[in-house]
Order: structure tokens, then C-alpha cells, then sequence
């Protein structure tokens, strides 16, 4: 079955960086769409990033700052936090599903990966 597995995050200062790791495995045949979610405390969750297989999309608040990478070959992806500000902090999840053409909306994503925290302080 599929799984997503997940590392990095953390505490950082204000304009720090941070990097996570997503690694799909047990999905064999099929193409999947590989995307970062995050979760404030009392918020929804929210969509940051998603890539696809040739191309990338990103949350408006966070364009220019965060980047997403794309490994075909071993279906993972890593998310790259520059100029991290206090209100990114929340937790963050990576997520996962057989490519389509839907919005990138937590209910559209059928793999959830655990959790990870990162903390910007200010």
C-alpha cells in the first residue's frame, strides 16, 4: 500500500530556512501528484505546494519563498523554506495522489503522511 514518509522540520528563527522530505513508496504503476499541506492551530489546513509530474503549483503566501522539488524516480519531493516568517509556523503535512486534473484541496488527496512541526520564531 502506499506510503508517504516524512523528515525535516523543526524550530528556526525568522528569515531562517528549512527543508522536508517526502518519499512515496508502495505505489507501483501508477503517477501521483505529491503535495504539502499545513495546519495552524485553529486553522484549516491549507495547501503550500504541490508538484506534478513536469510542472509545480504554489499557495499565493508563499511564492518566492518556498520551492518545491521533484524526484520522478523516486517519487519524493522536498519542500524548501527560505525567508521563513512566524506565521508559517504550524504543522505540515506531505500528501499524495494518483495524478489528476483537481484542485489542490486536503479532500482531493486520498495518502496523508504523519505530521512534522515547524516553529518560527519571531
Amino acid at each position: 500500500q502506499v506510503q508517504l514518509h516524512v523528515s525535516g522540520g523543526g524550530l528556526v528563527q525568522a528569515g531562517g530556512s528549512l527543508r522536508l522530505s517526502c518519499v512515496l513508496t508502495g505505489g507501483t504503476g501508477s503517477t501521483y501528484d505529491i503535495a504539502y499541506f499545513r495546519q495552524a492551530p485553529g486553522k484549516e489546513r491549507e495547501f503550500v505546494a504541490a508538484a506534478y509530474t513536469w510542472s509545480r503549483d504554489y499557495a499565493d503566501s508563499i511564492k518566492g519563498r518556498f520551492t518545491i522539488f521533484r524526484d520522478n524516480a523516486e517519487n519524493s519531493a522536498y519542500l524548501q523554506m527560505n525567508s521563513l516568517k512566524s506565521e508559517d509556523t504550524a504543522i505540515y503535512y506531505c500528501a499524495a495522489r494518483v495524478s489528476r486534473d483537481w484542485p489542490n484541496t486536503p479532500s482531493r488527496y486520498d495518502y496523508w503522511g504523519p505530521g512534522t512541526q515547524v516553529t518560527v520564531s519571531s
